[in-house]
């Protein structure tokens, strides 16, 4: 089951890519599928003025928060970005670190990472690479290497998130921090029950908040804190459980 559902998330966002059109697939209750991209990520707290800084063909609308807002990050750091999509965080990022520093994208999907590549290409970043990886195996990035790992609404998309968190525990020098947005749940979904379909909505393969700041525990973070916490529908059930999204940091 496990890799039919990795293959679904790629086919889904792969057509994201090539068609540009999300349905807001990360944000229920946040958004419509009559909201732009653009006005879809400002929802989640992406400023607007930064957005018109970077390609607009970066810009999917399939976020769940805006974890860049919370990593302060600094001229000259490298930074790595999980599920990198069509680049919007790591377009924010390299104008950050600016020339001396780098921004590595990552992401499994070729759809995305041609179009990143083009976008990256088109804005002339010469500070960006985007790399093709798996994020909950092996991170294509040597040992102790980053001071930042950012992601927005991904990890929520693996089967086994402890094993992404190794692995972005395994890249980041000691002291380097991880700031991520994601999806939560008050109830995680029987096995038995597990649909490769809805699994890419980002709803079914959501842990409870005490699960999800446990798999980050286990990987080996010690200090982790939520900075942010909002709860989508004012409450009310998608499909059948209370969602709410996290920026989290950890620190290595």
């Amino acid at each position: 089951m496990n890799d039919i559902i990795k293959e679904k998330v790629k086919e889904r966002y792969g057509k994201i890519a090539l068609t540009g059109n999300s349905d807001c697939c990360c944000m229920p209750g946040e958004c419509s599928t009559n909201d732009s991209p653009v006005d879809a990520t400002k929802i989640i707290g992406y400023d607007k003025e930064e957005l018109k800084s970077i390609p607009n063909a970066a810009i999917l609308g399939v976020g769940c928060g805006a974890p860049i807002k919370f990593a302060n990050l600094m001229d000259g750091e490298t930074v790595v970005d999980l599920g990198s999509g069509a680049g919007i965080d790591v377009f924010l990022s390299a104008n950050k670190v600016s020339k001396s520093g780098k921004v590595i994208g990552i992401d499994m999907t070729d759809e995305m990472l041609d179009k990143a590549r083009r976008n990256a290409k088109e804005g002339n970043y010469a500070n960006v690479e985007f790399r093709k990886g798996d994020i909950e195996n092996n991170i294509p990035v040597d040992d102790n290497t980053v001071d930042a790992v950012i992601s927005n609404c991904v990890i929520n998309l693996t089967t086994d998130k402890t094993n992404a968190f190794r692995e972005v525990h395994r890249i980041l020098k000691k002291g380097g921090r991880m700031v991520i947005s994601d999806l939560v749940t008050d109830k995680e979904i029987d096995q038995d029950q597990v649909n490769a379909e809805q699994w890419c909505s980002c709803i079914d393969g959501a842990l409870t908040k005490e699960n999800y700041i446990q798999s980050i525990k286990k990987a080996g973070f010690e200090n982790v804190d939520i900075l942010e916490e909002r709860t989508y529908m004012e409450g009310e059930k998608v499909n059948g459980r209370k969602i709410s999204s996290l920026v989290i940091k950890a620190i290595k």
